[in-house]
């Protein structure tokens, strides 16, 4: 009889056991938040990369004709060739490289956005422009550009002041006029950035008995031309028309930041830039900056096949990107996946891209 109990003791540990061991779902994933296909394999407990169903986007861009709109359009052209038959439908309600990445949060307005890795950072970790933090987006691929800030004087107000650094303007605290981007611009962040990164704010110079105007780009240019200001401060890239039309009809001075300042700002998430030699007329020697680089941000719930071949899309067309537009000829997929140039992490199924073919990533 004792034999028969403990026989029947065993059988009922050892069915226990096996129920407790159904709960283990390491090979098995959680459908997708927004109901989308979710790809899995769970006789390895790797995700595969195979697209099951059909892949509908929403991409949001800028207006048509800006550099946000370029972009995506030539992504668009790159994901449809790498996956057959996705529908990538282009919008124009992104606000830019500053509030993108409020829009692409959880995929509530749209799967895809262009935004700069730089605010995508910020936005992540601390939230932007009054908002919370949006931490449910990731990364495609970085460094789509070649985007900087850019610090110009007018010679005029050198000439007067023999000033010829923010570094030294902040030191004397001098009454200038300053001329920047609309609030919510990343221009404008830009300008802040420079002066947070010298230990003030655009209200300091206010208080210093200087003007702080912010305003669009033309006004900004014509504004300069006649010398209602002394300087400006944004973040744009070789070649912008509003730049190079001032810089041809004015006389102006290139500003080198301090490598302090540089180093600051480069901790805030901004990356090291040089702006060759003759990009404006009248600069004849390469200028040191930072930048912030175009970056494709998703939401986390893409389907991970999806993410996948979106990588695969953008690295594998690099040429073909950068006939489409010329600033994407920087774009370099062995470093596309870097923090420094995606701003948040990557998506999982990019990574995976990134580490198939063996370029560095996260």
């Amino acid at each position: 009889m004792k034999k028969v109990f403990a026989l029947i003791l065993t059988l009922a540990m050892v069915l226990s056991l096996a129920a407790c061991g159904g709960g283990d779902s390491g090979s098995q994933s959680a459908p997708p938040a927004d109901g989308g296909s979710q790809s899995g394999d769970a006789g390895s407990g790797t995700q595969s990369t195979e697209i099951s169903g059909s892949v509908d986007l929403t991409f949001a861009a800028q207006e048509v004709g800006t550099a946000a709109y370029n972009y995506a359009a030539a992504i668009q052209t790159a994901i449809v060739k790498e996956i057959p038959g996705a529908n990538i439908s282009i919008t124009t309600t992104s606000p830019g490289g500053v509030g993108a990445p409020i829009i692409v949060n959880g995929g509530a307005q749209c799967d895809i956005v262009m935004s700069n890795s730089a605010p995508a950072k910020w936005s992540m970790e601390e939230g932007i422009l009054g908002n919370g933090p949006t931490p449910d987006i990731c990364a495609i691929a970085g460094g789509l550009g070649h985007d900087f800030v850019n610090v110009m004087f007018t010679q005029k107000f050198v000439d007067a002041t023999g000033i010829t650094t923010v570094e030294d303007l902040v030191a004397q605290k001098y009454p200038v006029k300053l001329v920047i981007k609309t609030n919510g611009t990343f221009g404008e962040l830009a300008a802040e950035k420079v002066f947070e990164a010298l230990g003030v704010t655009l209200e300091d110079v206010a208080s210093w008995g200087g003007v702080v105007e912010k305003t669009g780009g033309d006004a900004i240019k014509s504004g300069l031309q006649d010398d209602l200001y002394d300087m400006t401060i944004d973040h744009i890239g070789a070649g912008q028309a509003n730049t190079s039309e001032l810089c041809l009809t004015h006389d102006m001075y290139d500003v080198q930041l301090g490598e302090e300042t540089m180093k600051k700002m480069v901790e805030m998430g901004y990356d090291y830039v040089t702006v060759d030699a003759n990009t404006w007329n009248g600069q004849t020697e390469e200028i040191k900056t930072v930048g912030s680089q175009q970056v494709i941000l998703v939401p986390t719930n893409l389907d991970y096949a999806v993410a996948y071949h979106m990588a695969k899309a953008v690295c594998e067309n690099k040429d073909d990107l950068a006939s489409a537009v010329a600033a994407m000829s920087y774009f370099d997929p062995a470093t596309a996946g870097t923090l420094t140039l995606t701003g948040v992490p990557l998506h999982p199924g990019a990574a995976a891209y990134y580490e198939e073919m063996g370029y560095a990533h996260g």
